[in-house]
Parts: C-alpha cells; sequence; structure tokens
C-alpha cells in the first residue's frame, strides 16, 4: 500500500513540473511555428566568418584558382618549347654556313696549344684560369689581332672552334716541308692570304646537351672572346659573287648539278658518310650523303669538283 502511495505522489509531481518541449507534448492539431526573422541553415556555414578566416578547404580552393589565374606564361622562366630543344641539324648546318669561316675582332688573349681556352657558354672568361693557362702555354693570339673561324666541331656538350687554324697541331709534316732545287729540304710554314697569326682553339662548353641555336646566338656565346660587330661576314660576300641559280639554291638548301665542293657545303653542310667508286670507264666519282634511310637521304654524286647527279629518298 506504501509502494502504491509513493508512485502515485511521484507521478503527480511529474505532470506539474514546468518542462516544456521535454515531457510535455502538443496537441496533434497545433501547428509549429517558426519566427518569421529566423535563419534555418540546411548545410553547414561555409561562408567566410567576420574575422577574414575561411574553412581549410575553400582557402585551399581559392588559393589554387588564384595561381591559376595570375600565373603568366613564361614569366621569368625559360620559354615554352613545343619541339625538342637540342640542336636541330638545320641549325647545324646554319652554323657551319654563317659562322664557320667568318672574321672577327679578338679580345682575349688564347692560349696556344691544344688545351686552348674553355670558355662557358653564357658566362664571361674566367681571368683566374686564362692567366694561368696563358702563363703555362704562351699565347697564341692577343687582343686587337684579326682572326678567322676555320672550323666547328660539335660534341655532345661542346663546341669545338678552330681559329686560323686552331691550335691542337693537326698541320702535317709533308705540308711544311718545302723542296729546293738542287738543294736540300727546308722546314717552312704554310700561310694563307688572309691568316698570318697562330692558330688557337676555344672550347664553348654547356652544361648539358648543346641546345638549338641560330648562329646570332653561337657569335653571342663567343663574344666574351671574339667581336663580329665589325667584321663583314665571309660566307655573304663569298655567296654574293656566285651566279643567281646557285645563290637561290644555297638559301633553299638544296644542292644541283654544276656545285662545286664548295658550294655544296654553303648549303647543305658537311655530309654523314663519303663514298668513293671508281666507274668502269676509270673516272673517279665520289657520294656525299645526308641522312639516313629510311629517314630523309640525299646523294649528291662528284665527279672531279662538280655535282652530276643528286638523288633524294624517299622522293
Amino acid at each position: 500500500m506504501l509502494r502504491l502511495a509513493s508512485m502515485m505522489a511521484t507521478a503527480a509531481l511529474l505532470l506539474s513540473a514546468d518542462v516544456p518541449g521535454v515531457m510535455r507534448m502538443r496537441p496533434a492539431s497545433q501547428p509549429v511555428v517558426f519566427p518569421s526573422d529566423a535563419s534555418l541553415p540546411v548545410l553547414p556555414d561555409m561562408s567566410p566568418a567576420k574575422d577574414g578566416t575561411q574553412p581549410a578547404q575553400k582557402n585551399s580552393q581559392n588559393k589554387s584558382q588564384n595561381n591559376s589565374q595570375n600565373a603568366t606564361p613564361n614569366s621569368g622562366s625559360a620559354p615554352a618549347k613545343g619541339r625538342d630543344s637540342r640542336l636541330q641539324p638545320e641549325s647545324r648546318l646554319a652554323l657551319v654556313r654563317f659562322v664557320d669561316g667568318e672574321f672577327a675582332r679578338v679580345l682575349q688573349p688564347i692560349p696556344a696549344g691544344k688545351k686552348g681556352l674553355h670558355v662557358k657558354a653564357g658566362a664571361s672568361v674566367d681571368d683566374h684560369v686564362l692567366h694561368a693557362t696563358l702563363g703555362t702555354a704562351g699565347s697564341a693570339i692577343n687582343p686587337g689581332d684579326s682572326a678567322q673561324i676555320t672550323s666547328l666541331e660539335f660534341k655532345d656538350r661542346q663546341i669545338v672552334v678552330d681559329i686560323n687554324g686552331g691550335g691542337r697541331g693537326k698541320t702535317k709534316l709533308r705540308d711544311r716541308i718545302h723542296m729546293e732545287v738542287g738543294g736540300m729540304p727546308t722546314m717552312t710554314t704554310s700561310q694563307g692570304p688572309v691568316n698570318t697569326n697562330a692558330g688557337a682553339t676555344v672550347y664553348l662548353d654547356f652544361d648539358g646537351p648543346l641546345p638549338d641555336m641560330t648562329p646570332e646566338d653561337l657569335k653571342q656565346y663567343l663574344s666574351s672572346v671574339l667581336d663580329f660587330s665589325r667584321q663583314h661576314s665571309a660566307a655573304v660576300q663569298w655567296i654574293d659573287t656566285l651566279p643567281p641559280e646557285i645563290q637561290s639554291a644555297i638559301a633553299d638548301k638544296r644542292p644541283t648539278v654544276g656545285m662545286d665542293h664548295e658550294m655544296v657545303l654553303a648549303a647543305l653542310g658537311r655530309p654523314d658518310r663519303k663514298v668513293r667508286e671508281k666507274q668502269p670507264d676509270g673516272t673517279e666519282s665520289e657520294d656525299w650523303i645526308y641522312g639516313k634511310p629510311p629517314a630523309k637521304t640525299v646523294f649528291v654524286k662528284f665527279e672531279g669538283d662538280k655535282v652530276t647527279q643528286v638523288e633524294q629518298f624517299p622522293q
């Protein structure tokens, strides 16, 4: 009996307590009314807070978008290259045609001997290394001298530039012996009409594979040693003396019948291979081959010093 009375008292207290929305149930017919100025977000608030901060995800997206919009193509960086940036065969031909044989004024003393002078592309001459080399080998060509580039050799990361015949000792002994009638052979030095200075070699070093470049680029790389600005182009001067049809063929890099060796060199540069043959009638011919099958290959046939046939495969 006592337990029943206690339970009834507890129920009375609960029914009389003011616990809105928790213990009381609204009548089913009573509508739910929200205040007109109430803001009821369905999703979490992702808008910027009043203190200027943003959620990490949106901040990351905005940063990515800003970087994409503000990025300027090629601004302060290497230019975009749509093709292979290494030295192209056509560019190499242009370098041989317009730089090999050019005259220049010497700006720095160039050491004698096969070690020559090493110059890093895009940098000035290292005076400390230059003076040390001069102290050992001496100077072959001095500042103010007029010099001529007589050979270009392309290596993986280096262009070897021979000046006035170069300093690598390629002259053969028989070329320096002069026979006099009735006397003993004497040693002489054969000198051309222009280059009376001693030969020297400049090694133009690159940090990587040879980049594609124009003749003007190469001259700029050599500008710390050689000044081309006041020298007349030997190649252009010689080409101007040729017949118009030969000039046109050289400009088009097209060998044609009637050219000589120098003209073909001006048009196509040095061949990849040379093949000498003896004809049935005893005459000798020489084929200069540019390219390698199955790629475009040009065969230039010489008889003596003249081109007698030009063939290209594929046509």
